[in-house]
């Protein structure tokens, strides 16, 4: 039974650092708010493969997973870049701008619910990576102007109910031995991020960054790929028509 429940642990644990990350983000401690998000997609990492591990996957587990990511990765990150960056523009656009990326997040987390996946891969950006690069790029807010964050929220919220096909990494599996030491790996993340708050979540932003950019060019090959053959397509018609007109 309590083995059952190890799982669960981790993703309450998960829900509790969204909480505290709102929470701080209201206290104006922005970076330790980023940093709880960062840590709480250590968790949500874990969480799962821990479940795998101990062989308790249960449809319970992931309900709950679920419910706490779109408070972790979608209402504390547009919180935080709506302190920061938003609040100063007229209320209709910066409410619309930070209550988007939450509602997307949202429809992300249930269509990857009940439709089947691509092995070894998401489909759309996932809410975690996409709460994380957003926490992180608020602590540019000094440097980088309001419309630019507009537009990457909006456009990391489009990502998420895309159909663009990010790497899931899922086959790096956790042995069972491992989930002993999972709790030390936690803790000492904790203090390195405690300690080096605002440094540790600007370099996690620019791996996340090329984690979202990374698909955004995929989809964009993609798309100049189809026009591609579509002229070509056209091109041969011509000429087949024009042979046998």
């Amino acid at each position: 039974m309590i083995q059952k429940s190890i799982p669960s642990l981790f993703t309450i644990g998960n829900l509790m650092l969204g909480m505290f990350g709102i929470m701080m983000a209201f206290d104006g401690k922005l970076s330790m708010a980023a940093i709880m998000v960062i840590i709480a997609m250590l968790l949500d990492g874990l969480d799962g493969r821990v479940a795998r591990a101990l062989g308790c996957e249960s449809e319970f587990g992931k309900e709950l997973d679920s419910l706490s990511d779109v408070v972790s990765f979608g209402v504390a990150p547009a919180l935080i870049m709506y302190l920061t960056s938003l609040q100063d523009l007229s209320s209709a656009l910066g409410w619309t701008v930070t209550a988007i990326f939450p509602v997307f997040g949202a429809l992300r987390l249930a269509r990857f619910n009940v439709r089947p996946g691509i092995p070894g891969y998401f489909v759309g950006l996932p809410i975690p990576a996409a709460g994380g690069v957003l926490a992180t790029l608020a602590l540019f807010h000094k440097d980088v102007s309001a419309p630019f964050m507009i537009v990457a929220t909006l456009l990391l919220s489009y990502l998420m109910v895309s159909t663009v096909k990010y790497p899931n990494f899922k086959k790096i599996g956790l042995p069972k031995k491992a989930v002993v030491g999972a709790p030390l790996v936690i803790i000492v993340a904790v203090a390195v991020a405690v300690v080096f708050p605002e440094q540790i979540a600007k370099m996690i932003f620019g791996l996340l960054a090329l984690y979202a950019l990374y698909g955004f060019k995929h989809n964009i090959d993609r798309l100049t790929a189809r026009r591609r053959h579509r002229r070509r397509r056209r091109s041969e018609d011509k000429i087949y028509h024009s042979k046998n007109g």
